[in-house]
């Protein structure tokens, strides 16, 4: 590594199979200093995308303007109040059923980023390039990886998606082609391993031995490490300590997933470093994501909170039901209690999120100031499977581009691909058109 008064943002800590980013760093800011931007921390977009719809009842607000009372399932998210968007009316006309095809959660799922209507045939799958690679198209070269695809779901409850073609669509957000999706990662240890490791030019004998040895990642850097924090002034090694911190709990996280797992029945086929505590591995791969946008590995992310129609059970929330029978529940009071509960609970993880996002300096600003996540579901009432006024909130400032603290609501039956409009705009990416967009959202920014 090779060290100059102004440290090159793309700066790595590398060792043997390992290559680590480093997060925004003050001795960057003379070469930040030199770009288009300067000194000014890219945006990060993201999607956060919870299965089955909601309890609309539970969600919406029944006012507009300046946020004041969250509704009970927004409730987790009170003390980021100031930090978030809530948004009415915006509607996936294709997700809607015209002849059928692959079934309401398969086209709520497939139309969410691409705002097409996905093939209606059990023979191939179609539905349209995904709004996330449209910009990651345009921006992908800037970073390590032009996007990442992560997502949940316990392989021992995923048998219950009805044909191939309709997995397809229920199991993925992003569609780097008509034809083409993009699988999320749904392992920690393959994340880790992905975002991490350069294991690609290990030879099969290295990579069984660095396996057996099981060492830290950070433990391959240690040399880079201490030449680099020579270089570093007391704000920078503290953030280069915690930064790398970070990383060492992820592996810790981990590594406990593994040994919990291996408790499991060993006749019975079992995932590989995944925690069976919904909670506990939602935070395993947002503590990655964190990383990884810190880093600048990546400034693209779709986020699939278990797949479309999953029939997953909490029961570290005492609720051993399935989320998707729940969800029909015809109007049964007890049911739709539980539905409420399992939407809040998912709130609560993405608050918590939120959390480590605004803990995350980057100069005068955060990393939730830096980014802008759509957080929401592709169908509004689980038990009618409606697609209009879905569900959706907008967390963080997109670099000064965004005014939060509010709710708006649009006239009914506006495009969620209007909103998209707007989102790539923000991203530096401009198109006249998207899906079955009619033209850009307004007031994202008051301007």
């Amino acid at each position: 590594m090779i060290l100059r008064k102004a440290l090159p943002r793309r700066t790595f800590l590398k060792g043997m199979g390992t290559a680590i980013a480093l997060p925004f760093l003050d001795a960057m800011t003379p070469a930040l200093a030199s770009s288009r931007t300067p000194g000014k921390p890219p945006v990060r977009m993201g999607f956060v995308y919870v299965p089955n719809g909601m309890d609309v009842r539970n969600w919406n607000l029944d006012y507009e303007g300046k946020l004041d009372q969250l509704s009970r399932i927004l409730q987790p998210l009170e003390r980021h109040k100031q930090e978030i968007l809530v948004l009415g009316n915006l509607t996936h006309n294709n997700g809607r059923a015209l002849l059928d095809g692959p079934g309401d959660h398969g086209r709520c799922c497939a139309s969410y980023l691409t705002g097409m209507r996905p093939r209606k045939s059990a023979v191939d799958i179609k539905a349209g390039i995904s709004m996330d690679q449209i910009v990651a198209n345009e921006i992908g070269h800037r970073t390590r990886f032009a996007s990442l695809e992560l997502g949940m779901e316990d392989s021992r409850q995923a048998g219950d998606c009805d044909s191939g073609y309709s997995c397809a669509y229920t199991n993925n957000l992003a569609w780097r082609s008509e034809t083409q999706p993009l699988p999320p990662v749904l392992d920690p240890r393959a994340l880790f391993e992905r975002l991490f490791g350069a294991d690609a030019g290990l030879t099969p004998e290295a990579h069984a031995r660095r396996n057996r040895f099981r060492r830290s990642i950070l433990d391959f850097v240690t040399e880079d490490t201490r030449k680099l924090q020579s270089h570093l002034g007391p704000t920078d090694r503290r953030k280069l300590e915690e930064f790398l911190s970070s990383i060492r709990e992820i592996e810790r996280q981990i590594e406990r997933a593994e040994k919990d797992n291996a408790s499991i029945d060993p006749q019975m086929e079992k995932p590989y470093g995944v925690p069976a505590d919904f909670g506990e591995h939602f935070k395993l791969m947002t503590s990655m994501l964190t990383v990884a946008l810190q880093a600048d590995l990546s400034r693209v992310f779709t986020f699939l909170v278990t797949r479309e129609g999953s029939s997953r059970h909490y029961r570290e929330i005492g609720i051993p039901d399935g989320h998707h029978p729940l969800t029909h529940h015809r109007n049964d009071p007890a049911l739709m209690e539980k539905v409420t509960q399992i939407n809040t609970y998912h709130a609560a993880q993405f608050a918590a999120w939120l959390d480590q996002l605004k803990s995350v300096t980057e100069g005068d600003s955060t990393l939730l100031d830096n980014s802008v996540i759509v957080y929401g579901a592709g169908l509004c009432d689980g038990n009618r499977h409606n697609h209009e006024d879905l569900p959706t909130l907008i967390a963080g400032r997109g670099g000064s581009s965004i005014n939060p603290g509010r709710r708006i609501e649009y006239r009914k039956e506006t495009p969620m691909s209007n909103l998209f409009l707007a989102m790539m705009d923000r991203m530096g990416v401009h198109a006249e058109h998207f899906g079955d967009s009619t033209g850009r959202v307004e007031g994202l920014n008051l301007a």
